[in-house]
């Protein structure tokens, strides 16, 4: 019997894989990775690496085994049909009679393509009959501070959230919950909402950014259409520039403000605030 971890050269899949070390034998984990080449740095930690890719469904035959457990890291490819991809895996799973699956979902309502893609591969996974559990993760913290460098220097911060609230957590954080829940019992057929402790705003979040550096940081609100034409004319595509506006709407709507205490409970600690990411991106 394995704890297999899907997608896991990401960034989430690899904390993960850190955090399973701690917790079982190196040879009871198996990471399912796209080439040999990215296998490596697993096979030499002992852990078992599986090559396989979401979009070739055959390359799943012989991953699993019966009585495994499984975390479906969700697919990153904004392009393709993610629902499509996660069902190759569940497909996979269910034909091999896995112990659990646990699968990186989202936050939010549904009217977002992210959320909307994440709803449905839920339901693909409970009408599956495969034991379950749903982690639906609020936002990475991590994103925000992607590029905060060019914040500090520009002076502002423009974005089409208003005031509204966002109870991010780390990648860290995510990936402990996780962890909690593949080395754990009793999760079987659950939905975790999973988030951080404290929800912030931006006017918050330039606030702390600007106490941290020194610099009278200003945060501009915006409308989506505005921001959208923004991104766009920074050189975004427009795909990625209309899902990120859309994620600042459900932000101002209060859609991601939720604060369960889920995460907390399963990692046994307190979440990573916001001010301690923004502090380690600007010492990168």
């Amino acid at each position: 019997m394995s704890i297999v971890v899907t997608g896991a050269t990401g960034n989430l899949g690899r904390l993960v894989v850190e955090g399973l070390l701690e917790k079982v034998p190196a040879d009871r984990i198996t990471a399912v990775v796209r080439s040999e080449e990215k296998g490596t740095r697993f096979e030499a930690l002992g852990v078992q690496a599986a090559i396989a890719d979401y979009n070739v469904p055959e390359s799943f035959e012989g991953v699993f085994t019966a009585g495994d457990k499984v975390l479906l890291i969700s697919s990153s490819e904004m392009t393709a049909d993610r629902v499509a991809q996660h069902r190759v895996v569940i497909d996979a799973a269910g034909s091999a009679g896995v112990a659990l699956l646990a699968y990186t979902s989202a936050a939010g309502g549904h009217e977002t393509p992210l959320a909307e893609a994440h709803r449905r591969t839920e339901k693909v996974l409970v009408e599956s009959g495969l034991p379950y559990v749903l982690l639906r993760n609020n936002w990475y913290s991590e994103i925000f501070v992607d590029g905060v460098e060019r914040v500090v220097e520009q002076r502002v911060l423009v974005r089409a959230a208003g005031d509204g609230r966002i109870a991010s957590a780390s990648r860290a954080d995510y990936a402990a919950g996780a962890v909690a829940v593949l080395t754990g019992e009793g999760h079987e057929n659950r939905t975790y909402e999973l988030g951080g402790d404290t929800a912030w705003n931006f006017p918050e979040f330039t606030a702390e950014l600007g106490r941290q550096t020194g610099r009278e940081i200003g945060y501009t609100p915006v409308t989506v259409e505005a921001y959208t034409d923004l991104l766009v004319g920074a050189g975004m595509p427009e795909l990625y520039a209309s899902i990120l506006a859309g994620a600042d709407a459900s932000f101002a709507g209060g859609e991601l403000a939720g604060t369960s205490g889920e995460l907390s409970r399963l990692i046994g600690r307190r979440t990573t605030p916001i001010a301690d990411t923004i502090a380690a991106a600007l010492k990168r």
